[in-house]
């Protein structure tokens, strides 16, 4: 089956202080940016990809998609003051998909046999997301103190992409405006739903580059697939 996918971009990556979008920042001499969209770009099974930008990298992103020969880009909508609001621009644009995808730009290391896993997924169910399992012991903490230990084996740490019918997330987003709610996720909107929201199991290299020590893993985990 086949699917379009939304790539919020228009954020300016503050934790990393690099004093631009940090999705041009270079991996291997090629831009984090560029790292993601081929993932899309070379998967048959992709047959669109919506980018949320702000305006003001527009010029350099459509000279990036020209000089890496990115062909899949079939919009390019400005973002809003938060990830959601751009990805709701975004989602209003998208006419044809069945199934549509929601990806962090900055996380250049998802599998395509973990983006087919998760389609098929929402296909079947209406809504997927993509975790590993948290392998740290968790604490509840409030005012500097631990209040309580959370059991470990329930929790996970969610990445994207996140999948769904794209009926149902245009609902979850229309709902959201209407009650000018703000959720952590795509899921957690449609979870207010009361939708039932399937979980698959990714891996922990699909790490989401935030600070500039996510730099050094990047590097880390470019060099392991490289090997």
């Amino acid at each position: 089956m086949t699917y379009q996918v939304i790539l919020p971009a228009a954020g300016q990556g503050k934790r990393m202080g690099a004093g631009k979008n940090k999705l041009l920042l270079t991996l291997n001499e090629i831009p984090v940016l560029i790292h993601t969209l081929k993932v899309f770009e070379e998967d048959e099974a992709c047959d669109g990809i919506i980018l949320a930008i702000n305006p003001q990298d527009e010029m350099e992103f459509k000279a990036l998609l020209k000089e890496h020969t990115i062909n899949k880009v079939i919009e390019l909508v400005p973002g809003g003051k938060e990830r959601q609001h751009s990805i709701y621009h975004a989602l209003k644009t998208v006419k044809t998909a069945d199934v549509i995808l929601v990806h962090d730009a900055a996380r250049p290391f998802i599998r395509k046999e973990h983006i087919h896993r998760l389609t098929e997924k929402a296909e079947e169910t209406g809504a997927a997301i993509i975790g590993v399992p948290a392998k740290d012991t968790m604490k509840k903490v409030q005012d500097g103190k631990v209040v309580e230990t959370v059991e470990r084996s329930s929790l996970w740490a969610i990445q994207t992409p996140q999948a769904f019918r794209i009926s149902l997330l245009k609902e979850a987003y229309e709902q959201a405006e209407k009650d000018d709610f703000v959720g952590t996720d795509d899921s957690s909107l449609v979870e207010r739903l009361g939708y039932p929201v399937a979980m698959v199991e990714g891996d922990y290299d699909n790490i989401k580059l935030t600070t500039p020590e996510d730099l050094f893993f990047a590097e880390a985990i470019s060099k392991k697939r490289n090997s």
